[in-house]
């Protein structure tokens, strides 16, 4: 994912990478793919800020990052509709919150019914059926660009990682 944003975006990077977290192998892989990019002098500046957003249901490394912790402890009942986000404790949960760390962004929690509606408000405006996960992204950019964390200058990628066919029962009430 790293080298095809850098691709897409002319062989820069953004400023900013909105990322829906279960697992995290997808910020991990970005984290050293731009590091690489770095490396071999294809790329120049400094890393995005790595966000990782997680449901209100479970959210192990949101929790860590809050606390300061180095490594996330299991999430205890784990609940939420978006499947690829109910991840209780990440197995590499400690180069998640590194790459966030290391590169000064954040973690942050967003509730099922936002993703939701979320969803709707993307495949309404834009023609994207995205899934709940890649729908919290945009919940995550309009509480961080509100919050001034994020602004509206700067490159932002927002990643949708997977299709949002499988929910449309989430949907289908509200068409």
């Amino acid at each position: 994912m790293g080298l095809e944003i850098a691709l897409q975006l002319g062989w820069k990077m953004p400023d900013a990478i909105i990322y829906p977290t279960g697992g995290g192998t997808g910020i991990i892989g970005m984290h050293k793919a731009f590091q690489e990019l770095l490396e071999l002098g294809w790329i120049e500046g400094r890393q995005p800020r790595f966000i990782a957003v997680q449901p209100e249901g479970c959210q192990p490394i949101v929790r860590a990052f809050q606390e300061g912790r180095e490594t996330s402890q299991p999430w205890a009942n784990a609940t939420t509709l978006s499947d690829g986000l109910r991840v209780p404790h990440p197995f590499a949960d400690y180069l998640i919150l590194s790459a966030i760390r290391e590169t000064g962004g954040t973690a942050l929690a967003v509730e099922d019914s936002e993703m939701v509606d979320a969803m709707y408000e993307m495949a309404t405006a834009e023609g994207i059926i995205a899934c709940p996960e890649g729908a919290a992204t945009l919940v995550a950019l309009k509480r961080l660009l509100k919050e001034g964390f994020l602004g509206p200058e700067e490159t932002i990628v927002l990643l949708n990682t997977g299709s949002g066919y499988k929910y449309l029962h989430l949907i289908k009430d509200m068409v």
